[in-house]
C-alpha cells in the first residue's frame, strides 16, 4: 500500500504539496457558496499537480461547513479524476467503526484508488455537541477507546474478523466481500504525542496539525519516527504536516486575509463562534491587549505574504521538520482569495499544468 501513500513531488517543490479544506463560510456568504468553492478548489488542485485534497470534520461551527466529510468527498469525487481525496480527518470516537467502513468503502467504489481515510480521536467540536453526536456524556471514553475502535475499523475494512468473533459474519459493503481486496489507506492524525506514537507502533502514515499546534510539531514527529515499526503498509515513516499558508499578489493583501481567520479563531476560542469576518470587520475590530497577544501568536504560525515569501516559509518549515509532505490550508474570508492563493503557490513552485482527464 506504500504507493497509495507516498506522493510525488512536482515542479520545484521538494516534497508533495496537498490541500486541507475546512470549507470555511465567510460573513455575507452561504454554505452553498463555500461548498461550490471546494469543488473549484479540488479541480484547481488536480489541474496544478497538488497530490491530495482532504476535508476536515467539524461540528456546530457557523464558519465551517465540513460537518460531513464523506458526503463532501463523494461530491468532489464526481468532479475530479486524478487527485487523491480524503478526510483530514474523520473523528472516529463520534462514529461507529462499521459506519465509517461503509462510508469509505462506498467512496472507494466511487473513486477506486483515490481515497484516503484520515482518523482523529478528538471530537472536532465542544463537549456538549460531542455528547449530542455520541449520545453519551462521557467524552474521555471515546478518546481512551481509540486504539480499540481503530482495530475494529481496520478489521471491517479488511473483512478479516477471526472465526468466533461476534462480528465475523458482518461485512462492510461496499468492501472486500464483494470482490478483489483493496481499501483506502488509513492515516492517523494528531496534535500531540498520543496518535504520533500509535501511528509509529502500527506502521501507519501520520499527519500532524502544525497549523494549530505548532509548538508540538517537532516533538510529535520525533516520537513518531522513534516509535515507528515497519508494517505491511509502510517500510519507513511517512509524516505529513498541515500548515496554514496564504499567498497574495501583495504582502499587505495576504496580511488582511489571514487576519480574518485569526479573528474567527479568537472568537471560537472565547466561546463566540461565527462566520469568518470580512477583512474590513477584522481591521475595525477593537482588540484588547490579551486578544492582540493571541492574534499575534496565531499569525506567527501562518506562512503568508507574496508567493516568493510563502515559498521561502514553506521550504524553511519543511527543513526544520523533515516533513515528507506539506498539506496547505488557506485562512481567508473569501473563496476567490483562497483559490488565488493556491494558484500563486503552484506558480511559485512551478507546478505543471496537467491535462484534464475525460
Amino acid at each position: 500500500m506504500t504507493d497509495a501513500i507516498r506522493g510525488e513531488a512536482r515542479g520545484t517543490a521538494p516534497v508533495p504539496l496537498s490541500v486541507l479544506d475546512l470549507v470555511t463560510v465567510g460573513s455575507g456568504r452561504t454554505a452553498t457558496q463555500a461548498l461550490a468553492t471546494s469543488v473549484e478548489l479540488s479541480r484547481l488542485a488536480e489541474r496544478r499537480g497538488f497530490h491530495r485534497h482532504w476535508v476536515a470534520e467539524h461540528h456546530s461551527m457557523p464558519g465551517v461547513a465540513s460537518s460531513s466529510p464523506a458526503v463532501i468527498l463523494a461530491h468532489l469525487a464526481a468532479h475530479t479524476r486524478r487527485i487523491r481525496l480524503g478526510s483530514g480527518g474523520v473523528m472516529l470516537p463520534n462514529h461507529a467503526p462499521l459506519v465509517i467502513a461503509e462510508q469509505f468503502g462506498t467512496l472507494e467504489a466511487f473513486a477506486p484508488g483515490r481515497i484516503d481515510l484520515g482518523l482523529g480521536r478528538a471530537p472536532g467540536t465542544d463537549g456538549a455537541t460531542a455528547a449530542a453526536l455520541r449520545r453519551t456524556n462521557t467524552l474521555a471514553e471515546g478518546a481512551d477507546d481509540f486504539p480499540e475502535q481503530l482495530a475494529e475499523l481496520t478489521r471491517f475494512l479488511d473483512d478479516d474478523f477471526p472465526d468466533g468473533h461476534p462480528y465475523a459474519r458482518i461485512h462492510a459493503v461496499p468492501g472486500p466481500v464483494q470482490g478483489p481486496k483493496g481499501r483506502p489507506p488509513v492515516w492517523l492524525l494528531g496534535s500531540s504525542g498520543f496518535s504520533a506514537r500509535l501511528a509509529g507502533l502500527l506502521g501507519l502514515p501520520f499527519a500532524f496539525a502544525h497549523h494549530f499546534s505548532a509548538r508540538n510539531t517537532i516533538p510529535a514527529l520525533d516520537l513518531y519516527r522513534d516509535s515507528f515499526r515497519p508494517s505491511g503498509v509502510l517500510d519507513a515513516p511517512y509524516a505529513m504536516i498541515g500548515v496554514a499558508a496564504l499567498a497574495a499578489d501583495e504582502a499587505e493583501q495576504a496580511r488582511r486575509q489571514v487576519l480574518t481567520g485569526a479573528l474567527a479563531m479568537l472568537r471560537l476560542r472565547t466561546g463566540r463562534p461565527g462566520l469568518v469576518p470580512t477583512p474590513e470587520e477584522a481591521e475595525a475590530y477593537d482588540f484588547s491587549s490579551a486578544e492582540r497577544e493571541f492574534v499575534d501568536g496565531w499569525l506567527a504560525n501562518i506562512v503568508y505574504g507574496t508567493p516568493d515569501e510563502v515559498r521561502t516559509g514553506l521550504d524553511d518549515l519543511r527543513k526544520r521538520t523533515g516533513a515528507d509532505e506539506l498539506m496547505i490550508t488557506a485562512n481567508a474570508h473569501g473563496g476567490e482569495e483562497r483559490l488565488r492563493s493556491y494558484e500563486l503557490i503552484a506558480d511559485a513552485y512551478e507546478l505543471p499544468e496537467l491535462p484534464e482527464l475525460p
